[in-house]
């Protein structure tokens, strides 16, 4: 299994800055380790303080889960299989912006987390992030 490398964290970073100054908002970006670890963090001049905590709960919640956040509040919605979900693993952050980064095998090795935009935006600059990481391979 290969590890989530310093240059491959740093190359989804750079990436999401690109798609968030493209987008003219400020975020927060984190990236995890295949543990749940922090690897790399960015926070862009004016960023909201207030969304540190969630871009590294997205991250931390698509490593867990193998998913993007958005995917696993499918299972915690009320009606659900699972619904309670997000209130386990000390709090999980369901809606967009994290996604998981896998390796040539296919095996998540970490993931990353934005958050400062609207959630649309959050999932588009998370999703430029992942999409370095997989072209850095």
């Amino acid at each position: 299994m290969s590890l989530l490398s310093d240059a491959a964290a740093a190359t989804a970073i750079a990436a999401s800055r690109s798609k968030a100054a493209e987008l003219g908002v400020p975020v927060n970006i984190a990236v995890l380790d295949g543990g749940g670890h922090l690897k790399l963090f960015s926070r862009m001049d004016g960023a909201v303080i207030g969304s540190i905590e969630l871009a590294i709960g997205k991250a931390r919640t698509s490593v867990l889960f193998n998913l993007e956040s958005e995917g696993v509040f499918e299972y915690c919605k009320p009606g659900a299989p699972a619904f309670g979900l997000e209130n386990s693993n000390g709090g999980l952050v369901v809606f967009a912006g994290g996604r998981p980064l896998r390796n040539a095998d296919g095996v998540v090795v970490g993931a990353i987390g934005v958050s400062g935009g609207a959630v649309p935006q959050d999932r588009d600059i998370a999703a430029a992030g992942e999409a370095a990481f997989r072209q850095s391979k």
